[in-house]
């Protein structure tokens, strides 16, 4: 796991329409959230979650982007189904989640960093789905 106050490991995957965002690009606040799997009940409660709250997250400049190993198909039902309002990143080969530290041997990890001009500024390494949105925006609005 990378530890706050360290610089970005910059990565290039795509979104669920097949674009591909590359982290360096987004100069500003980011939420880099990862998850195991879509559509299940953890992670849609966390993608629910911030979703409840998402405008909270734009008034604070923060971006939202998660990623996971499914594939941009899945992750376009997943956010189709649910009405997300933010990316999600495809990560099939696992290299980001693995350079991120947020896989085991068994699975993936829920993670979050929240980053700012391209620095760690806090990390979450124990993540609850139903308050994770909360506590972010809690800290961003210290």
């Amino acid at each position: 796991m990378l530890k706050e106050g360290t610089k970005i490991i910059d990565f290039s995957l795509v979104d669920q329409d097949n674009i591909i965002h590359k982290l360096s690009d987004y100069t500003g606040r980011v939420l880099l959230y990862f998850y195991p799997k879509d559509d299940t009940p953890g992670c849609t409660k966390e993608a629910c979650m911030i979703t409840e709250v998402y405008d909270d997250f734009n008034k604070a400049g923060i971006t939202v982007l998660g990623v996971s190993a499914d594939s941009g198909e899945s992750h376009k039902k997943f956010k189709e189904k649910y009405n997300l309002p933010f990316t999600l990143l495809s990560d099939p080969d696992k290299k980001v989640i693995r350079e991120y530290g947020a896989y085991s041997i068994l699975f993936i990890k829920r993670i979050s960093y929240l980053i700012d001009k391209g620095m760690i500024i806090k990390v979450y390494p124990k993540v609850d789905p139903a308050t994770h949105a909360m506590e972010i925006l809690k800290d961003v609005t210290k």
